[in-house]
């Protein structure tokens, strides 16, 4: 077999289309997919949107899929991993004619770890992605242990995984969800709780006097998060294009994920610790990428889509 099925995007929707399965060179990994994550990202990949956040180049199309779970089927020389082993993996590089979502991946061995311990593969294919987004978003805030943080979204994928993250450092979490999300996110490890029909700025300040001294601000609220941040705090949005003005002296900026084995390994011992929370919302076939990325867009998920090829 020299052909693969595999997932584009660029044009308004994925397509699925058979592209020749690639091969692993110097420093990389090939692995056979069992599942791979669909995040909001891959909406904005498959709509063709990337160019407008200045983020890519505009090309004909795009590979889909950050996140993979799956097996090792062929390695490239330097590489300290062998055929067999089942794995995780992140695809950070946005202009690859394929990527997670296909039936075989070639990733940078560094872009790699061992699977977690314990849980399904479909399950593994929720972590890399949002849980190095969320790491690193709490490693830029660079609070110590006692200190706050608002995560909002906190239900969502992202956020669900930053309050987790935040509460095993030590912090003290504000969570922002739906009104239905608050025993969800105190189970994550949040110790207050605030409704997102609530004024945020002023909600938050009723429990955390002066404000909060970050934002990771996973549901694009903006200044309504920023007003719940104290002066010269440090505030993180995960989108391009939507940071607040800096008011008060605070620290804005934005955070993308990038690939780190070292985290990555340590997130896939934490998740099969059970310390750390893959959540599923559904599951399609390659061919149903469609319809899970309407689901995606619909909003209202706690957890994610995953494919299977």
């Amino acid at each position: 077999m020299t052909t693969m099925r595999a997932l584009i995007g660029g044009s308004g929707s994925p397509e699925l289309i058979d592209a020749p399965i690639p091969q692993a060179g110097k420093g990389q990994v090939r692995i056979k997919v069992a599942a791979a994550g669909v995040n909001l990202f891959d909406l904005a990949v498959a709509a063709g949107t990337l160019t407008d956040y200045g983020v890519a180049r505009e090309l004909d199309s795009y590979g889909l899929g950050f996140d993979a779970a799956g097996v090792i089927d062929q390695v490239g020389d330097g590489v300290a991993f062998t055929p067999g082993q089942e794995v995780i993996a992140i695809v950070g590089r946005l202009e690859l004619p394929t990527k997670a979502q296909a039936e075989y991946v070639v990733v940078d061995a560094h872009a790699v770890a061992p699977a977690p311990q314990g849980i399904s593969a479909v399950e593994a294919a929720t972590l890399p992605l949002n849980t190095l987004t969320a790491w690193q978003a709490l490693d830029r805030t660079n609070l110590n242990q006692g200190r706050t943080v608002l995560v909002t979204g906190a239900a969502g994928a992202v956020g669900g995984f930053a309050v987790e993250l935040a509460a095993a450092r030590g912090l003290r979490v504000v969570a922002a969800a739906g009104r239905d999300d608050e025993e969800l996110v105190r189970g994550f490890g949040a110790e207050w709780f605030v409704s997102r029909d609530e004024d945020l700025g002023e909600a938050v300040r009723e429990r955390v006097p002066h404000g909060v001294d970050a934002v990771i601000d996973a549901a694009v609220t903006g200044l309504a998060g920023l007003n719940a941040l104290r002066d010269g705090g440090v505030f993180i949005t995960l989108t391009a294009g939507v940071a607040p003005v800096a008011l008060r002296g605070t620290d804005v900026t934005t955070v993308f994920f990038r690939e780190e084995p070292r985290q990555l390994a340590e997130i896939s011992r934490l998740a099969g610790l059970g310390r750390l929370t893959a959540r599923v919302a559904g599951t399609y076939p390659l061919e149903k990428a469609a319809d899970a990325h309407a689901r995606l867009a619909a909003g209202g998920l706690r957890g994610r889509l995953v494919l299977t090829p």
